[in-house]
């Protein structure tokens, strides 16, 4: 098995971790969760996000600068901070809008926790073969 394939496979099952520990049944309870990891440290909050990481290193590791990379880690950056922003307006400064009080209370479906599965993989895949 060359490289390039063992570092997709790693990036699958750390996207499958990730999904594993942020999966709940709505928004708000995705938010609870990582609220918990945020109160014993906030570096446990930063681990629960490994795949974040594992990008970083692959992308200087085989100087993948292009598009698909960078693509990857804005989205991934926008995503933690979209976290970090509602564990303070939730817990943190309690002053929560209205609308988004209810949206974070609607169900997620099912599959959407595998979603970084299937959007930050085929990007990884594309950042290999254009480089």
């Amino acid at each position: 098995m060359d490289i390039l394939t063992q570092m997709i496979l790693l990036m699958m099952v750390l996207e499958f971790l990730e999904a594993n520990l942020q999966k709940a049944s709505t928004l708000e309870l995705v938010i609870e969760r990582l609220y918990g990891y945020y109160q014993k440290s906030i570096f446990l909050f930063f681990l629960a996000h490994p795949s974040f990481y594992f990008v970083i290193v692959v992308s200087l590791y085989f100087n993948l600068f292009n598009f698909f990379t960078l693509s990857i880690l804005a989205l991934k950056s926008l995503d933690i901070f979209f976290k970090i922003e509602m564990i303070q307006q939730r817990y943190l400064r309690e002053n929560m809008d209205e609308e988004l009080k209810v949206m974070m209370q609607m169900k997620l479906p099912p599959w959407i926790s595998l979603l970084g599965i299937m959007m930050y993989v085929p990007l990884m895949i594309m950042a290999f073969y254009n480089q």
